[in-house]
């Protein structure tokens, strides 16, 4: 074996060595320091459980946590929402960009101001579609839609026309608060269905959400509305500090009305100072690069304002 390749076998066999001994170091440092945050007499790291009040309300209703099965429902709701920061910081910001327009609809529609927290656990105020086909802010249905008097085909989709679907919410909501006498309920069937906590009520003899046997889904269902009112209304209570910088901004409009065809959205966006994009982003109704309206359909555009 000749000198050169001892020499090369040495070296190669020192690299290796090198390589093994970093590993083990590596290694052994993340134990420490893994020993180090989870030894609780030396930590500066904390996890904290969220206090459970005794009592919360929603749209002026209290509920009395008086049982361990209502502790416990608040506290699960509490704490997923408390833990999951990076979702959680993104509703804080985006209520703070949508709420006004949605509260005031709320207002001129005689609905309490504190169902604009169903729409935030329904959708976290995006125009998105579950699996079931429910589209927008407040996930309505197809047919619900279309029973409320919402245009729903190719080229236009109401549900994600956030006037329009806040005010067909307010209706639903109205409908099931005169039936079952309580927004706690009301706030229920809107997860359930006006028949399907009627047939609970029925079944189980009680008309208190709270005493009420439901599904997993709607248990759960007024409970995260009341955390997510909680927190997003003090959210530095929750150890969430966000600036008022950092927050979404809500966005001014100018409303345009048409009631004729408009042949190529691209071409109209652009007269009106706008891309297509932000033209779209504003507009979300609109499926499609034209809209047809031969019925000569009032419609309402929104143009942002600088």
């Amino acid at each position: 074996m000749n000198q050169k390749y001892l020499k090369k076998l040495k070296s190669l066999n020192n690299r290796n060595l090198i390589i093994i001994l970093m590993f083990i170091f590596f290694i052994s440092f993340g134990i420490s320091k893994t020993r180090f945050l989870t030894n609780g007499n030396e930590s500066n790291y904390h996890i904290y459980p969220v206090s459970i009040p005794k009592k919360v309300s929603f749209a002026g209703e209290e509920i009395i946590l008086d049982e361990d099965d209502l502790i416990e429902r608040m506290d699960k709701e509490f704490l997923v929402n408390t833990y999951w920061q990076s979702n959680t910081i993104l509703l804080i910001k985006k209520s703070n960009k949508y709420f006004p327009q949605i509260e005031k609809i709320l207002i001129e529609e005689g609905v309490p101001t504190d169902f604009k927290y169903l729409a935030l656990i329904e959708s976290g105020l995006d125009n998105v579609t579950s699996p079931r086909g429910a589209k927008g802010f407040w996930q309505i249905m197809k047919t619900t839609g279309k029973e409320y008097g919402l245009e729903i085909n190719s080229n236009v989709d109401e549900r994600y026309n956030l006037n329009l679907s806040t005010r067909l919410a307010c209706k639903y909501l109205k409908k099931a608060k005169d039936k079952f006498g309580t927004w706690t309920l009301a706030a229920a069937a809107y997860n359930r269905g006006i028949n399907g906590v009627q047939n609970e009520i029925t079944k189980q003899n009680q008309t208190r959400y709270g005493n009420i046997l439901f599904g997993e889904e709607t248990k759960r269902y007024v409970f995260r509305i009341i955390a997510l009112k909680n927190i997003v209304e003090s959210p530095e209570s929750f150890g969430f500090f966000i600036k008022e910088e950092q927050m979404y901004k809500p966005t001014k409009y100018e409303e345009l009305k048409v009631d004729i065809p408009i042949y190529n959205i691209s071409d109209f966006s652009k007269k009106l100072g706008l891309s297509y994009k932000n033209f779209k982003i504003h507009n979300p109704w609109l499926l499609e690069n034209h809209l047809n309206n031969k019925s000569k359909k009032v419609y309402t555009i929104l143009i942002p304002k600088e």
